[in-house]
């Protein structure tokens, strides 16, 4: 776990909650604080990304967690700068995009064993998904989750904005069956997206369209769902049961709302 700028308090309290005796058992922490100078929090985060390759190279499946890319590349900013290097998008120095991949790259599998999965938190300014540091991010790594302001002021925890994160390889990794219930899941939450400010506003009469329908009936299973306590455990099984049944229900309200359309149509005729 590298924690890369973070304030003293919040890595005390990381390390005394949230990891416990338990997790420092299996766990080891780089930590370099805001205070420190630039040149020793990138030499942090390039530490330990060393330590994940040693365990790694020793056949081990690593968790290699990082808080933050940004916080990194606003050090490297500060390197580059004071070396003369000439600023470009929001002042970031050139060496910043060179180290991001330098960085990033070393994480994934070994060909004689081990393994190093990666998470690494990024920091937008202003909500501004196109950020630099963010865009070079995604480009480099399998998958992206997206963290949202307004449904954390909706007490919609975790805050993960499903339609802004996307996963580059999850069609090699789960079962096509997972691949399609989840999808249903997306399209019913992207047509209640587009269609939510004419439900507001009054200006949706229901029976207009199937579709909009089928969402408006699903998105608060959906949004249930999609909640989890930050104490409350989920078994993936039941987790994936649980899904498959939303995908299922979805289908069949957009099924049966397609036969009472066909019958109604019949009785016209």
């Amino acid at each position: 776990i590298a924690l890369i700028g973070e304030r003293g308090r919040e890595v005390r309290e990381f390390i005394e909650e949230s990891l416990g005796e338990e997790g420092m058992r299996r766990s080891v922490v780089v930590a370099v604080t805001g205070d420190a100078s630039p040149v020793l929090r990138v030499k942090g985060a390039l530490v330990a990304t060393t330590i994940a390759e040693y365990f790694r190279d020793q056949g081990k499946d690593v968790l290699f967690m990082m808080d933050s890319v940004t916080r990194l590349a606003m050090a490297q900013r500060e390197i580059g700068l004071a070396t003369g290097e000439p600023p470009t998008a929001r002042g970031y120095a050139p060496s910043v995009f060179s180290l991001l991949p330098k960085l990033l790259e070393r994480c994934g599998t070994e060909a004689t064993g081990g393994s190093i999965t990666g998470i690494f938190t990024v920091l937008v300014e202003g909500d501004d998904f196109n950020d630099p540091i963010a865009d070079a991010t995604r480009g480099i790594l399998d998958g992206h989750i997206v963290l949202s302001r307004d449904m954390a002021a909706r007490n919609h925890f975790p805050a993960i904005d499903i339609l802004g994160s996307a996963s580059r390889v999850m069609r090699a990794v789960v079962h096509p069956q997972q691949v399609a219930d989840a999808g249903e899941i997306r399209e019913l939450l992207a047509i209640y997206r587009d269609a939510e400010e004419l439900v507001n506003i009054g200006a949706y009469r229901p029976g207009t369209n199937p579709r909009i329908d089928r969402s408006l009936q699903m998105i608060q299973p959906i949004r249930d769902f999609l909640r989890q306590d930050i104490d409350e455990m989920a078994d993936p099984q039941e987790t994936l049961a649980a899904l498959a049944e939303l995908a299922l229900a979805g289908r069949s309200e957009l099924a049966d709302h397609q036969v009472n359309l066909t019958d109604s149509a019949g009785g016209q005729s």
